[in-house]
């Protein structure tokens, strides 16, 4: 089945607004300083939510910033590859190179992101801590002279935080316990978003990942499980991938493509 371009789904789904683009980027440092003042007042049983809060919007907004959807310049994608990255203690500029790999070869081996896809349910969430480890390492061989420069001073993020958090205890453990957190959060990266949307995939674009579709799960994170959509017109950015499905969805039907259907 031929799939419509761009231009007859509408040229408003590319429009990102100086006021999305704006809220997207200030979303990961309002669940930082959400987290600062929890662990100020001592409120330490929600930090896991707000950290999950945080997660969520680093993914959305750093993926946006891979695709060049939000209408950076070169510039300043780098620069904000590397906050973003900071956020999390990753690296931005490893993600950007080994996701548009993800893009151009999945499935293949030549593929290290999508590598979970072909694993079982418990491999993917065991390979969890080396996964970002093995990424940054692919990354770094194949990275341009100035992108290993990113590469080098992102890697020592984690590191550095840890040692921070140790030196800082006695006046606060909330650094050391946002590290903590940050570092083993992001050992579900292959589990949620490399094995759920991929595993079993088929050998057609249609049938190399899944859409979640409805109101809840969808919007708590942030139109993150439209990945069929994202797959096939990855220009989209974030905030219009629910615009996006809703006019594929004639297509996707005649194609006999079923969403899985969540709250």
């Amino acid at each position: 089945m031929t799939l419509p371009t761009l231009a007859e789904l509408g040229a408003d789904l590319l429009v990102t607004t100086r006021r999305q683009r704006v809220v997207a980027l200030a979303r990961p440092f309002v669940g930082v300083a959400c987290f600062a003042l929890l662990a100020w007042l001592g409120w330490w049983w929600p930090t896991p939510l707000v950290v999950f809060g945080i997660f969520v919007a680093v993914v959305t907004v750093t993926h946006d910033v891979v695709h060049r959807t939000l209408g950076l310049s070169e510039t300043a994608s780098n620069r904000w590859l590397f906050v973003l990255g900071l956020v999390l203690l990753e690296s931005g500029h490893s993600y950007r190179i080994s996701h548009r790999q993800h893009h151009e070869l999945f499935p293949s081996p030549e593929d290290p992101e999508g590598y979970p896809a072909e694993l079982s349910f418990v491999g993917a969430l065991c390979y969890g801590p080396v996964f970002l480890v093995r990424l940054w390492m692919w990354s770094f061989r194949r990275a341009r002279r100035r992108d290993r420069a990113w590469l080098a001073v992102e890697a020592l993020a984690p590191v550095s935080a840890v040692v921070a958090g140790v030196l800082l205890w006695p006046a606060t453990p909330g650094v050391l316990v946002y590290a903590i957190m940050a570092i083993v959060g992001s050992w579900v990266y292959p589990l949620l978003t490399v094995y759920l949307p991929h595993h079993g995939y088929g050998t057609e674009p249609l049938t190399q990942t899944r859409t979640l579709r409805g109101r809840i799960i969808p919007a708590i994170f942030l139109e993150l499980t439209y990945h069929l959509e994202h797959h096939l017109y990855p220009q989209v950015p974030s905030h219009h991938l629910a615009e996006l499905s809703r006019r594929l969805d004639p297509y996707l039907t005649h194609a006999g493509v079923r969403p899985v259907v969540v709250p």
